[in-house]
């Protein structure tokens, strides 16, 4: 559990301080372009989910956060033998849903800054994402590589 902390309230505590920077230094109209034509920091508000889809239901978002956190935190406090890919997956998962739980508790939005462009034909730009963000995304990425290294030594 000690590691499982040791990874999850840093990033949170991260996702929360870049938040505070992103609030205070830059303004909705006004990106910081670090890389021209590549990366960009924004101020963007999102009150949906992944990619601003289902816009405007953030009681819903909220509530199946909550849900997704017991279930998170139940998984964590199991008593099961140490699967290291398994724990630090949920301690990913647990830094980035609380990250952006209390973004939609305190603000009732989700604050994005981070915004790529990839020149591609669907995501130009692909849609600003947050610290908790990137974490719910490698949480997800472990989770299947864990799933086929799973099924692989089970054969």
């Amino acid at each position: 559990m000690k590691f499982i902390l040791f990874l999850s309230l840093p990033l949170y505590a991260l996702d929360q301080f870049t938040k505070q920077l992103v609030l205070r230094f830059i303004s909705s109209d006004e990106p910081r372009i670090l890389v021209p034509d590549f990366f960009s920091l924004v101020n963007v508000t999102n009150t949906g989910a992944a990619f601003g889809s289902f816009r405007g239901n953030n009681t819903f978002f909220i509530v199946i956060s909550l849900v997704a956190l017991v279930i998170v935190l139940g998984l964590l406090l199991r008593t099961q033998p140490a699967d290291r890919w398994r724990d630090v997956s949920l301690a990913l998962l647990l830094a980035g849903i609380l990250g952006n739980l209390t973004d939609r508790l305190l603000y009732g939005h989700v604050i994005d800054f981070l915004l790529v462009d990839l020149h591609v034909r669907y995501a130009n730009p692909w849609p600003a994402f947050n610290v908790a963000d990137s974490c719910i995304s490698i949480a997800v990425v472990l989770f299947v590589i864990h799933s086929f290294r799973g099924q692989k030594s089970a054969t």
